[in-house]
């Protein structure tokens, strides 16, 4: 038995005629006939009642014709779904990102963008540091990571930067610097800084202990916090200073003061991680979009 024989039958227990049937289908009548009558033999039932002027449909006939229109429902319904995932309308992405991309305003306009265009694809997200969610995309518990650089590309996976984010310094609100627009590295020197961990985020911790250095000192540090919000938390409660990407400038605004920093811009690396070879396409459909995606620069400080 083929599902053209499910649809032929259909037709004609729909129609009640095998003219009207073939014209639908846009076959001829005998073979049409002959494909009933041989769907018939196979399962040795009579579907049809040809005894009078009309066809009817035997209890047997009722019954099959009730079932083939399900089964041939769930094929379309089938094929439907095939398509849609071959295309990337339908499916999952597992989406991970560090704490500090979370605030980026390119990562929340990439998860609405995507949502408006792919409505049928399942978007669930996981927060982890840059170096967890390399180990989380290499063995496949996330398909695409917002991450901060350094990334190690081999092994399976691909980084595309998406964009360079200002770093800024800052400083509570009763701060001797809180009334400048802007201030020189330098100026820090003998302030007490809260950094994250260089094991958790080594791109964001090198950048910072290295363009200290380049301005002629080593940052003395008083704290470290796992999370870049905690980091302003500390600044809020005057323990120290920092220096963060400038779209946390929205974090504690009464209490904590962003200033820009002068001279060879500091920047904190914002990319998109995924496997080399990738093959769903509701996953490359995601990069696509936050590749392509064009938003606002984080708003200026001060």
């Amino acid at each position: 038995m083929e599902l053209r024989h499910l649809r032929y039958f259909l037709a004609v227990a729909e129609e009640l005629n095998v003219t009207r049937a073939a014209r639908r289908l846009n076959i001829s009548q005998p073979p049409l006939t002959q494909q009933v009558r041989a769907l018939e033999a196979e399962l040795g039932v009579t579907l049809l009642d040809r005894s009078g002027y009309r066809i009817r449909l035997t209890d047997a006939g009722r019954l099959f014709a009730l079932e083939a229109g399900r089964i041939l429902e769930e094929v379309r319904r089938a094929q439907q779904m095939a398509r849609a995932a071959a295309s990337g309308t339908s499916g999952r992405v597992r989406v991970g990102f560090t704490e500090s991309a979370s605030f980026n305003p390119r990562v929340t306009a990439a998860l609405c963008a995507f949502r408006l265009a792919y409505p049928g694809v399942e978007v669930s997200l996981e927060e982890h540091p840059s170096t967890e969610l390399a180990a989380a995309l290499r063995e496949g518990r996330i398909d695409v990571g917002f991450v901060r650089p350094p990334l190690r590309e081999g092994r399976g996976l691909v980084f595309e930067l998406l964009e360079r984010e200002p770093l800024v310094a800052a400083v509570p609100r009763g701060h001797r610097l809180a009334r400048r627009k802007r201030i020189a590295l330098s100026e820090l020197a003998q302030e007490t800084f809260i950094l994250y961990p260089r094991a958790v985020r080594p791109g964001l911790a090198d950048e910072v202990v290295s363009a200290c250095e380049a301005a002629g000192f080593t940052p003395r540090v008083g704290q470290y916090a796992p999370q870049l919000s905690s980091t302003i938390n500390l600044v809020a409660a005057s323990i120290g200073i920092s220096i963060v990407p400038a779209s946390m400038c929205a974090l504690q605004p009464r209490l904590v003061v962003y200033l820009a920093l002068e001279g060879e811009p500091l920047q904190a690396l914002l990319g998109i991680a995924h496997r080399d070879e990738e093959r769903s396409s509701a996953v490359r459909n995601f990069a696509a979009t936050a590749r392509e995606l064009t938003v606002q620069p984080p708003r200026r400080v001060r």
